[in-house]
């Protein structure tokens, strides 16, 4: 299981190679061509013009998918705004879709071949990272679930070295051996946090989400999608939280809507960039994927379990080895 890696993205990340000197209109032109094969659905007329490296990190199928993920979400690109340049052949521009506005970033290698391109949200004008969570939350499901990463240092969790998710918590479901499946945990049922419920940890509104991009193979990942299935509830001015790896098609809410504490809003799967089944959660102070937008998460009253003893906390945060449970 590895995080999650936003990097400043909620889409296809790919890295850019080093660029020739082509001139602003060849990007003017590539944007153009993305956008007109975007918007027709011909997305092997886009696939034409990757260079090598850009063949060789994504398939016709999963290109296919992200943009039918996209499509689905934020439909057709209706208007580009003027670029902004960070070198002589990659610029974002940004794209106001039917419904939702992005950054796209286009770059070009020296050949004049796309070299890389993202789909952003537009830098938020929210504050920068505030201490910790103001709402009252409980865990966000059933049951005891298993911290595998979770607190404060690199040892306790490898999240800290991503600003925009250093307080995040990888959690997952075991069985009375401690292991995480049953069997040989070939497939996904195998898990046992697969197809489990997850809860709002408080109420609040539903502002974003994501359905539609398929579970992985038990040790494969899906790192052109990297949250996979998400949703995302804002319970207060500059707090939300967000929930990553949903199973395909299970999530059960929609944008806008209004939830209460302890509302299924989806099943546990394991979407994006997640080796097996389980839950991604972090609070943060934004709707979108910023550096520093991460906050230090603490649940009202849980009881946790370590070396066989219960114990019930109040005002804490879950660390790596805790087994998690709601009073």
């Amino acid at each position: 299981m590895e995080k999650i890696i936003f990097c400043l993205s909620l889409g296809l990340f790919f890295a850019i190679t080093a660029f020739g000197q082509t001139s602003s209109e060849k990007v003017q032109k590539m944007v153009e061509l993305f956008v007109s094969a975007y918007n027709a659905k011909d997305y092997a007329q886009i696939e034409q013009q990757f260079n090598a490296q850009m063949r060789a990190a994504i398939t016709t199928d999963k290109l296919k998918e992200f943009f039918d993920n996209l499509h689905a979400d934020s439909g057709k690109i209706i208007k580009l705004g003027s670029p902004n340049f960070s070198a002589p052949t990659a610029a974002n521009f940004p794209a106001a879709f039917e419904r939702g506005k992005w950054v796209l970033l286009i770059a070009l290698d020296a050949e004049g071949k796309f070299a890389g391109f993202r789909v952003t949200p537009p830098l938020s004008d929210k504050p920068k990272n505030t201490s910790r969570n103001q709402t009252k939350l409980s865990l966000p499901f059933k049951g005891e679930w298993f911290v595998v990463w979770g607190g404060d240092t690199p040892e306790q969790n490898q999240h800290r070295d991503a600003p925009n998710q250093r307080f995040a918590f990888d959690i997952v479901k075991t069985g009375a051996s401690g292991k995480t499946h049953k069997g040989d945990g070939a497939k996904n049922e195998d898990f046992y946090a697969f197809g489990q419920e997850i809860i709002a940890p408080a109420d609040g509104t539903i502002v974003y989400l994501v359905d539609g991009v398929h579970d992985n193979k038990p040790g494969e990942m899906n790192r052109m999608y990297v949250p996979g299935n998400l949703v995302i509830i804002k319970h207060a001015e500059n707090e939300y939280s967000l929930f990553a790896h949903f199973k395909q098609n299970s999530i059960r809410v929609k944008v806008g809507d209004k939830i209460t504490r302890g509302q299924t809003i989806g099943l546990c799967g394991n979407s994006g960039n997640s080796s097996e089944p389980h839950l991604h959660f972090q609070m943060q102070n934004t709707a979108f994927f910023e550096d520093e937008a991460s906050m230090k998460t603490f649940f009202e009253k849980i009881t946790v379990k370590r070396d066989g003893k219960n114990e019930t906390k109040t005002n804490y945060s879950p660390v790596k080895g805790d087994v998690v449970s709601q009073d």
